[in-house]
């Protein structure tokens, strides 16, 4: 008889293997589209400029007045602009105060990587743990502002590319900032441990308070510290390591109104989380959060995969990005074996899919100002993504799922034949792992190329599928069948 292999888009990866029987289990560089899986996107160098200095940790593209493209990468050290025709300008400020390519973690929790000790053993008091550091960037009408957290000051750049981004003056002006985020009645944010101040509206230099402006500051009832400000539909989210908070616009002698939206949903890191339309997304300590009005939980699929495996001494490291063209969010992360980032999790949020990555990025920018999104490694090359089928320094795409049974798994079954359907084509190549029952030893059937009807012989209680590419180039796996031929009970 012919059973279709009917795998559910996604990958789950919490509890055990056998509790995700009948569903993708791990995989990297897939993604589905109308319940089809089909292979992420390749990636190309952007130019063959020399690497940036420093630990790349925050991007924005943007359009000046005049249609130029901008992309600014802020690194531990530096501060680069970048032209559409990839001429690289470092406009460091001049006396810049250098940060830490990575966090440095007194001891206890987290302070070193996944395996190290004895398990059991008492870990010393974790205290004070200083972040790798991240750039806040923005725009200023056309101009870029930015502020690193170990220098403190807020910078803009007009532009000129002979000129290094300069210190914003006036009095009152920041000089102790963490972060910043400009808001949409064109206010500049300033955040620093739990106070937020902001300029006058549409004067970035004025920012001591009068009855002729409204500037302002207020201090938050918080007891985490400010991480990064992102824009949502009736004002500016505004994070902290414990709580989110919702900065609206009244306008009046009080100027923003703030309201606290959410409390234990933190943010893990200043680069953490992402505006997407109206709304907002972010990665906390032990799971994901969304906000679309209200704060609430993000149920995630692999959360027991993404968190049980995550170097959380590192975890200011951890970079959000949309992916507007596929309805995805992407998380770089490290994982509890690595000091960098060298994995990450992503969320399609028009059909709520999750799926996991092997795949070290610091951070990266959407699309739309630039053809394609873009990227930096951990040595600081810019990398063109969602081009080609091209996975330089990955094992490239794949999936294998769960295990799948006859019945309640009784009885042994002939598979012979392998058929795919019509949205399984291209170049696919399909492997069988299979076990007479669950932790016992594994036996593996292929690959098999999948062109066409192919043969294939074994007999086994249990089966998984692997899919993974024959060579590079685009493919699709919809919904194949086997020819399955039911044995005896054993």
């Amino acid at each position: 008889m012919l059973v279709p292999i009917k795998i559910p888009p996604g990958v789950f990866a919490n509890g055990t293997t056998y509790e995700a029987k009948g569903r993708w289990n791990a995989a990297s560089l897939v993604r589905w589209t109308d319940g089809a899986m089909q292979p992420v996107g390749g990636w190309r160098p952007r130019s063959d400029a020399d690497p940036m200095e420093g630990a790349a940790r925050a991007m924005l593209a943007w359009k000046d007045n005049s249609g130029g493209r901008w992309c600014a990468v802020g690194t531990h050290s530096r501060l680069y602009a970048r032209t559409a025709s990839d001429a690289v300008h470092d406009i460091t400020p001049e006396d810049l105060t250098a940060g830490r390519a990575d966090a440095l973690a007194v001891g206890g929790y987290g302070y070193t990587t996944y395996g190290t000790g004895a398990f059991g053993a008492p870990r010393p008091d974790l205290g004070a743990v200083q972040a790798a550091t991240v750039w806040s960037l923005d725009t200023w009408g056309e101009r870029l502002v930015g502020c690193s957290p170990e220098d403190g000051r807020i910078f803009e750049w007009r532009l000129d590319t002979a000129e290094p981004a300069q210190p914003i003056g006036g009095t009152g002006a920041p000089f102790a900032a963490d972060a910043l985020v400009v808001s949409a009645e064109r206010f500049l944010f300033a955040l620093a441990g739990r106070t937020v101040k902001w300029c006058d509206q549409g004067d970035n230099t004025v920012w001591a308070a009068a009855p002729d402006n409204q500037a302002g500051e207020v201090e938050l009832q918080t007891h985490g510290a400010l991480k990064c400000g992102r824009r949502v539909r009736g004002g500016t989210l505004l994070f902290t390591e414990v709580d989110v908070h919702l900065a609206a616009f009244i306008g009046g002698v009080f100027v923003h109104a703030f309201e606290r939206v959410g409390a234990d949903c933190g943010v893990v890191g200043a680069g953490a989380a992402v505006s997407i339309d109206s709304s907002a997304v972010w990665m906390g300590r032990e799971s994901f959060w969304i906000y679309d009005g209200t704060v609430r939980a993000l149920p995630s699929a692999v959360s027991d995969q993404v968190f049980s495996d995550f170097n959380a001494a590192q975890a200011s490291k951890v970079a959000a990005f949309h992916n507007s063209a596929f309805g995805e969010v992407w998380w770089f992360y490290p994982s509890g074996g690595s000091n960098e980032v060298d994995r990450a999790v992503s969320w399609n949020y028009r059909d709520g899919v999750w799926a996991t990555h092997a795949l070290a990025r610091t951070c990266a920018v959407d699309a739309g100002v630039f053809r394609h999104p873009m990227a930096v490694d951990a040595d600081g090359r810019l990398y063109e993504h969602e081009t080609g089928y091209s996975y330089a320094g990955t094992d490239g795409p794949w999936a294998q799922s769960g295990p799948f049974e006859l019945g309640s798994g009784e009885r042994m079954a002939l598979v012979r034949q392998l058929v795919p359907d019509e949205r399984t084509g291209g170049d696919v190549r399909v492997s069988f792992l299979t076990r007479d029952w669950p932790n016992g030893p594994a036996a593996t059937h292929g690959p098999y190329d999948l062109s066409a009807r192919t043969d294939v012989l074994f007999t086994a209680r249990q089966a998984a599928v692997r899919v993974e590419p024959a060579r590079p180039a685009d493919w699709r796996w919809g919904e194949p069948r086997v020819d399955v031929a039911v044995g005896a009970r054993r």
